[in-house]
C-alpha cells in the first residue's frame, strides 16, 4: 500500500503577507507607469506643436505672411487657415468664407456655429489635441481644442497699453481691424515673416491652452476670443483667466483653471497652461518646440511673445 504525503496549506497570516507584497509592489510600479505615459502624452504634445509649427511656416512660405489669427469673432480662425497644411485638405474645403466680418442677422449660417461650417467644427482634429487633457464640445457639438496662438503681451483685443505693460507686437491678430475694436487696438491684418524684428527664434508662435469643462470657453479656438493665448498672464498662472460673459467661464467647477468675468483693467485673456507638470510646450517661430516653465521670469516670458519689442533675451534665462 502506497502512503500519500500531506499537503500543507497557506495559513492565513502567509496570505496576507503575499498580498501585502504584491500590494507594495504595485504602489511602487504604478508611479512608474503613469510617469511613462505622461511622458508619452507629452511627446505626442510637442510632435502635434512641432507639426502645427511646419504647418504655419509653410503657409507663410506660400503665402508670404503668417495665417490670421482671426476674423472677427466667428468667422474662422488659425484653425481653418492652417488646414491645407496639415494635410486635411477636405476639411479646409468644407469651410465656407462667405458672409460679414463681424456679427450680422442676416449671416449666421456662415458663422462657426452656422450649418455652412458645422461639418468643420463639429470634427475633432487630434492634431489639435494634447492627449494629456480632458477633450469637450461646447455649442451644438463644436470641438474645443488645446493650442493657442501667440497674440502677444497685452490682452486678447491686443491693446496698446494695459496697466503699464506696452504692446509689443505679435505674429497673430485678427485681420479684421474693426473686429477689434478698431483705434483701441494696436495691431490687425496679417504678419509676415520680416515684421518679427525679434526673430524667429525669440518669438512664440503657439501654445497650449487648457480645455474648460462645463460650459466654458477655454480651449474654444474656433471663436476669436478664445484663438490666442496673452503672456500678460504667466504660464499656468494662478491669476485669472478673463471672458467678458460669467456663461462662458465656469470656475470653481471640476478641474478648470481659474477664470473669471473680464473687467475694463482685466480685459479678456487667456493664459498658456497645460496638464503636463512643470510647465508648458510652446511652438516658436522658427518651428522648434520648447518647454517653458512655470517658474520663468514673466518679463522674460511677455519679451518671447512680442515680435519687435527689442528685448535682449539670454539663452539661459527660460
Amino acid at each position: 500500500m502506497q502512503s500519500s504525503k500531506s499537503r500543507r496549506a497557506f495559513t492565513l497570516i502567509e496570505l496576507l503577507v503575499v498580498i501585502a507584497i504584491i500590494a507594495v509592489l504595485i504602489a511602487l510600479l504604478l508611479p512608474a507607469v503613469q510617469a511613462a505615459r505622461e511622458a508619452a502624452r507629452r511627446a505626442q504634445c510637442v510632435n502635434n506643436l512641432k507639426q502645427l509649427g511646419l504647418a504655419m511656416m509653410n503657409y507663410e512660405s506660400t503665402n508670404t505672411s503668417f495665417a490670421p489669427g482671426r476674423k472677427g469673432c466667428c468667422f474662422g480662425t488659425w484653425v481653418v487657415f492652417v488646414l491645407p497644411f496639415l494635410e486635411q485638405g477636405n476639411m479646409y474645403a468644407s469651410w465656407n468664407f462667405t458672409g460679414s466680418p463681424q456679427w450680422d442677422p442676416s449671416s449666421p449660417m456662415f458663422r462657426y456655429n452656422g450649418v455652412a461650417n458645422s461639418t468643420l467644427t463639429n470634427t475633432r482634429i487630434s492634431a489639435f489635441t494634447c492627449p494629456s487633457d480632458t477633450p469637450n464640445t461646447q455649442f451644438n457639438g463644436i470641438q474645443c481644442y488645446n493650442y493657442a496662438v501667440n497674440f502677444g503681451n497685452t490682452g486678447n483685443a491686443q491693446q496698446t497699453t494695459l496697466n503699464g505693460i506696452n504692446f509689443g507686437g505679435a505674429p497673430f491678430t485678427d485681420m479684421i481691424s474693426s473686429a477689434n475694436g478698431g483705434a483701441t487696438t494696436a495691431q490687425s491684418g496679417v504678419v509676415t515673416i520680416g515684421g518679427l524684428s525679434d526673430g524667429t527664434s525669440n518669438t512664440m508662435m503657439a501654445s497650449e491652452v487648457i480645455i474648460g469643462q462645463g460650459v466654458d470657453l477655454r480651449g474654444f479656438v474656433h471663436w476669436g476670443d478664445a484663438s490666442g493665448f496673452e503672456s500678460y498672464l504667466a504660464p499656468n498662472s494662478k491669476d485669472f483667466d478673463r471672458i467678458y460673459s460669467a456663461s462662458y467661464v465656469k470656475y470653481p467647477y471640476m478641474t478648470n483653471p481659474p477664470g473669471a468675468v473680464s473687467t475694463t483693467t482685466a480685459p479678456n485673456m487667456v493664459a498658456a497652461r497645460s496638464r503636463h507638470s512643470g510647465g508648458v510646450n510652446a511652438a516658436m517661430c522658427d518651428g522648434s518646440v520648447r518647454f517653458m516653465k512655470d517658474s520663468i521670469s514673466l518679463p522674460i516670458w511677455q519679451a518671447l511673445s512680442t515680435t519687435k519689442g527689442g528685448e535682449v533675451i539670454s539663452a539661459d534665462a527660460y
